[in-house]
């Protein structure tokens, strides 16, 4: 039986700034438009955390049971190690996912802006086919356009749409940021993962990329947030602080474009979310403050 310790290294905290970052730029985006509601943003909060949860609970049982986890290099999956047993890790996917639903079904209520379920319903399956089922799109190689999307476009828009019931170029911007750095978590994870997922027919973009070009990928995508950035400046000068973030990525940068591979990689994944954070933190300041 896995302990406590277990199971939180099993849910995967350092996949946490993915879902944090996303709702702090959407917070900010929303503060910008004069429509922040302290308890909505908190919901959304908690929603995202529980989506990134169960998805990693879901990821975590279904490679298990597939056997794709056996001889992966990184943190401790739970039935592919052996400490947790499928059905355990199969109830915590679905109890976090439920909780995701319910919390979102409350939000969603509070706003009024029913459509949104539909979007609700689609993260959530989204959730579980990534790995799930017979064909998982994550190893067909769209795992990345999932991680954009929903952990980029509708993580940021969402938070600030259910409030504003309006968008801005501000918030789209953010939306796209933070869907890029969001990818390049996964594009670091994936490279590290190149040999296994190989030996496994696990067809990741990256797998289908190569190691060269999984790399130019990732450094294409860390770089588009500084871009906005930029752009952001022109009009928002205080928008410059999210430059700030970029000395955060120096390190894994450097990592992914000095070929390192396996465990050398595994500090890539960390650094870029908290390089992700950063930049939510710092951009959020900067549309607050301006």
């Amino acid at each position: 039986m896995a302990t406590v310790s277990e199971w939180i290294e099993g849910a995967r905290p350092r996949t946490l700034p993915n879902a944090i970052a996303p709702v702090l730029a959407g917070v900010a985006a929303t503060v910008e438009l004069d429509a922040f509601t302290w308890w909505q943003s908190l919901l959304a909060l908690l929603v995202a955390l529980a989506l990134i949860i169960g998805v990693n609970f879901a990821n975590d049982y279904s490679d298990g049971i597939r056997g794709t986890d056996e001889h992966r290099v990184g943190p401790l999956r739970l039935v592919g190690s052996g400490v947790a047993k499928p059905k355990a890790v199969l109830t915590a996917a679905l109890v976090s996912l439920g909780a995701a639903g319910v919390l979102g079904l409350g939000l969603v209520a509070a706003s009024g802006r029913w459509w949104l379920l539909a979007v609700g319903a689609v993260c959530i399956v989204g959730a579980w086919f990534y790995t799930g089922g017979k064909r998982p799109y994550g190893y067909a190689g769209f795992g990345e356009i999932a991680v954009f999307c929903f952990f980029g476009l509708a993580a940021v828009l969402g938070t600030v749409y259910v409030q504003a019931g309006r968008i801005s170029w501000y918030a789209l911007g953010c939306a796209v940021a933070i869907g890029c750095l969001s990818t390049g978590v996964l594009t670091a994870n994936n490279l590290r993962d190149i040999p296994t997922d190989t030996e496994s027919g696990k067809r990741t973009l990256a797998v289908r990329l190569g190691d060269a070009g999984t790399r130019r990928l990732y450094l294409g995508l860390v770089l588009v947030p500084f871009v906005v950035t930029v752009a952001f400046g022109i009009t928002k000068p205080l928008l410059l602080l999210g430059l700030l973030a970029a000395g955060l990525l120096i390190v894994p940068t450097r990592a992914v474009l000095g070929g390192k591979t396996g465990p050398g990689l595994i500090p890539v994944l960390r650094d870029t979310g908290m390089a992700m954070l950063a930049w939510a933190v710092l951009t959020g300041i900067g549309l607050i403050a301006g």
